[in-house]
């Protein structure tokens, strides 16, 4: 078990908030503490005994507190190896005791930043003794024990009190893996905060950060395990009601709430396998979800929707028809949330307070990852009308709707839409021709009566004409596409031959 009795610990600490649960048993035990500025005013402020680091070290802390603790009486009391006779000898030559225990935190950078403090403020929060006491005790965990986080305080307290004074050596040892994670942690977000200031992208090393928000049941099937992350100070999102969430509705949620922030508001997304199965757009509540709906009723059920609005009561009688796995919204009206609660195990989110800061997107293949920006872009270029007939203003403005739906849909990705809401969506076919097909077939078995004069949207271009002659055939009557293919010309043609309208944009929207 290798328990090591602790003597003496040092305590510095930004957050202090917790002192009151480790400072008794410290004293049940005798340990010495040692502590410099405001953790050692808290301390005797508490009526607690402690050394001031200042006495201890003989040296006054300097350049305005940037240095406290960066001292060899320190770093050789924390680092020295107790069963090294040399080590022991050096620390009885210059009179250095041991130190057993070191409980620190790191100056709140990440909260300044979230913060937008000023640049010189974050730069005095970037912590530099803090960090290095942290290393230094969780290298030689075999002898001293390092807390680094507030939440292992009673973790601390517990071991103290079942080993009598003592910690194990699987007890140091997991605070020192917990303690490297926060360094680590620590450290990439400064160094993603340096890289934006000098606009670098890629750089030539990339650590990722993230921090623990839940293990999950299992990942996407239950022989895998899963947990989720959160890259940001504030997850955002906030359960109200139902049972965990699981990797898959976490993965549909990223999904709706993408599109979600490109839409007005009283928007609906209907989510089913990250994939879009109804959006609409129109000014009423009620009628934007029953629109969404209708796209693909079957598709829906056992899916997500989500709704950048506050939801009323009218409809949450809507919702509480259908089996949903997730409702997410900008909030619940009361007799909205207490209508939807009788559902037992539905997930009610609210995420009010939910924004999306990361610019970049990973791909993980096995012992690589790509990075890529963000897509943030609907049409970087002009459009060009590339047909005799020409869009009209509702025309215009449906087709620019369709495409950004396609945006946001798996490649190949095939969007009909009529108004303000999507009648037809196919996607993730490795043929275009077989996501016209698909649209088509949701759109006439649905809502037929809407096909006509619809118009469609293609996130890349059509490599031959075959595509848009089954959507023509169906009804649609102006169809938006990046353009850029061989067969452009052919494609054109046919759009000319059939009297439809059809407008490039020079924008493709792969998503795989």
């Amino acid at each position: 078990m290798n328990l090591k009795k602790v003597k003496r610990a040092i305590i510095s600490v930004s957050d202090k908030s917790k002192l009151n649960l480790i400072l008794p048993v410290l004293k049940k035990f005798s340990i010495e503490i040692i502590s410099s500025g405001g953790s050692f005013k808290k301390i005797k402020s508490m009526k607690y005994n402690c050394i001031e680091l200042s006495n201890y070290t003989g040296l006054s802390e300097m350049l305005g507190g940037r240095v406290k603790t960066l001292h060899p009486k320190i770093y050789a009391g924390i680092l020295s190896v107790r069963k090294n006779k040399i080590h022991q000898k050096d620390l009885k030559i210059k009179n250095i005791p041991n130190i057993d225990l070191v409980i620190v935190d790191l100056y709140p950078f990440e909260k300044e930043l979230e913060n937008k403090s000023s640049f010189k403020k974050l730069i005095e929060n970037i912590d530099i003794g803090g960090s290095s006491l942290i290393r230094a005790a969780a290298k030689n965990f075999n002898d001293v024990t390092i807390i680094s986080n507030i939440n292992d305080y009673q973790k601390l307290v517990d071991e103290l009190k079942i080993y009598n004074g003592k910690t194990s050596i699987n007890f140091r040892k997991l605070m020192a893996a917990k303690s490297f994670d926060t360094t680590a942690y620590y450290d990439s977000i400064i160094s993603d905060w340096l890289n934006k200031e000098l606009k670098i992208k890629f750089p030539e090393k990339k650590t990722l950060h993230g921090k623990l928000i839940e293990n999950l049941r299992y990942g996407e099937n239950p022989h895998q395990q899963g947990s989720i992350y959160s890259t940001s100070y504030n997850f955002g999102l906030k359960k109200l009601h139902g049972k965990e969430l699981s990797y898959n509705n976490y993965n549909d949620i990223n999904s709706a709430l993408s599109i979600l922030n490109s839409l007005k508001k009283n928007s609906t997304v209907i989510i089913k396998h990250t994939n879009p199965c109804g959006i609409s757009c129109e000014n009423k509540q009620l009628n934007s979800f029953r629109n969404a709906l209708n796209c693909d009723p079957v598709s829906a059920y056992g899916g997500i929707v989500a709704v950048n609005s506050v939801i009323s009561k009218k409809l949450a009688l809507d919702l509480s028809k259908i089996f949903f796995e997730v409702i997410l919204s900008k909030g619940y009206k009361k007799n909205a949330l207490r209508i939807l609660k009788k559902r037992k195990n539905i997930r009610l989110i609210d995420f009010s307070n939910f924004y999306q800061k990361n610019d970049k997107n990973y791909l993980f293949l096995a012992n690589s990852f790509l990075a890529q920006d963000r897509n943030k872009i609907l049409i970087n270029k002009k459009i060009k009308i590339v047909t005799k007939k020409k869009p009209s203003v509702k025309q215009l403005r449906d087709l620019k709707f369709a495409f950004l739906v396609s945006k946001f849909v798996k490649s190949n990705a095939i969007v009909l839409v009529n108004g303000k809401s999507t009648i037809g969506i196919g996607s993730g076919q490795p043929s275009r021709l077989d996501s016209c097909k698909i649209a088509v077939d949701k759109a006439l078995n649905f809502v037929p009566e809407k096909i006509i004069n619809s118009v469609a949207a293609s996130d890349a271009f059509f490599p031959f004409a075959d595509g848009i002659q089954k959507l023509i055939e169906s009804g649609v009557t102006a169809i938006i596409q990046p353009g850029g293919s061989k067969n452009d010309k052919k494609v054109i043609k046919a759009a000319n031959d059939a009297g439809i309208t059809m407008v490039f944009t020079g924008t493709r929207h792969f998503n795989h």
